[in-house]
């Protein structure tokens, strides 16, 4: 088993003073990794992350249960995409009840651990939510332009 190493490092000065800070999470366990480079074509959406309870119910799909981390990178150097983060409310390895949208702006990255009950989304009245839930997949809507993203997923 191998051991993944994640950094985050800011580092801003101002008024001749330095601020940001570094980050370093371990994770141990890793036995492989999913990595791929996409294109999506201007005007469509495409599924780059699939999860499942079982990898040989669905092509492509990484396993929900062993998954450790996952990052998705904007690769454009001046395009926003949009990541649809596709939800199993029913956490019944199904198909998606909902959908959040957040928007990923060049050269940004979109980190999570685990998709196993790992997100909730509610729209009543902007109540908090703590029922998490699956994420059945993540796909990236190209607006205009296509654009090219990363992905890196890490699993036990």
């Amino acid at each position: 088993m191998a051991t993944l190493t994640t950094t985050i490092s800011e580092a801003v000065t101002i008024n001749s003073q330095q601020r940001g800070s570094t980050n370093v999470l371990t994770i141990t366990g890793i036995e492989h990794t999913f990595e791929r480079v996409v294109t999506i074509p201007a005007d469509t959406d495409g599924t780059v992350l699939l999860t499942k309870d079982a990898i040989t119910s669905s092509d492509g799909a990484v396993d929900i249960q062993d998954t450790k981390y996952i990052r998705i990178t904007n690769l454009d150097t001046d395009n926003t995409v949009n990541l649809s983060l596709q939800i199993d409310a029913g956490n019944d390895d199904s198909a998606a009840d909902e959908s959040a949208t957040i928007s990923l702006q060049a050269g940004h990255s979109f980190i999570m651990g685990t998709p196993h009950d790992a997100i909730a989304v509610s729209c009543e009245e902007a109540t908090i939510d703590t029922s998490m839930h699956d994420l059945e997949s993540i796909l990236v809507d190209s607006s205009d332009q296509a654009v090219k993203v990363e992905i890196f997923v890490a699993g036990a």
